[in-house]
């Protein structure tokens, strides 16, 4: 059987020894047609120190997804492209031009995207989601389910996960990333974890913005469909 491979390689919560973490986030994503990073962390010098503990050559990389602007985010582009001048770059169309037009000043490709796509085979985006902050989040096809992973939820986090249902009329296997839930109460969170496993998302890996608190009430309602998600995991899953 055929697996995908996430590799965490940027987060502020720590997991293998001798890796740095940092606030933002960024995980490797292995499938069978294309290697994505999705977004680069806020550091692009420790980007690339933790690849290079991990063994991950950045040339290998064929595509950087980015999920919005927040520099916690897209912030270790820059020294990707300088090791990597051929990968192709996925934004949402709501990027600054500034910002696009630099990218494509070093010669790299944009693909601008508003509306859900298909992005490779099994591997597509929900699209640009959200008002006053757009971001978009990557969906991922598998044997066991959808994959899903945030880079901040600014959306919604609920909302997210009901627009990828929405797209594929199946249920989320895995729920991965920052959920942006630092501040709010136990009571709010754990109206978050129901209406997640109401809607049928099965395991959960919240790292990043999602907060201590948060990950304590996910880990609480979720138990051994809980990950611990932090710099250096790697989380195999079966390929549809």
């Amino acid at each position: 059987m055929r697996n995908i491979s996430i590799t965490i390689v940027y987060d502020n919560n720590p997991y293998k020894a001798g890796l740095k973490t940092a606030w933002g986030f960024s995980c490797l994503v292995k499938v069978i047609e294309k290697t994505i990073l999705f977004d680069t962390g806020g550091d692009g010098f420790l980007l690339l120190r933790n690849m290079k503990s991990l063994t991950i050559d950045p040339t290998e990389i064929s595509l950087i997804f980015l999920s919005h602007i927040h520099n916690d985010h897209v912030g270790g582009l820059w020294n990707i492209i300088e090791n990597n001048n051929k990968v192709t770059v996925c934004v949402p169309k709501s990027f600054p031009e500034s910002f696009k037009n630099e990218v494509k000043g070093h010669g790299i490709k944009i693909i601008e995207i508003q509306r859900p796509v298909k992005i490779c085979d099994n591997v597509y985006s929900t699209g640009e989601l959200g008002v006053l902050i757009k971001e978009q989040s990557l969906i991922i096809h598998t044997y066991e389910g959808l994959i899903l992973i945030t880079g901040c939820a600014h959306p919604g986090i609920v909302n997210i996960v009901n627009k990828a249902k929405d797209i594929f009329k199946e249920d989320i296997f895995l729920l991965l990333g920052g959920f942006h839930l630092s501040g709010k109460s136990k009571d709010e969170l754990e109206k978050i974890v129901y209406s997640l496993k109401k809607a049928g998302v099965r395991n959960v890996g919240p790292c990043h913005c999602s907060g201590d608190a948060a990950r304590a009430v996910f880990k609480e309602k979720y138990q051994m469909n809980y990950i611990n998600v932090g710099v250096g995991q790697i989380i195999d899953i079966r390929y549809r």
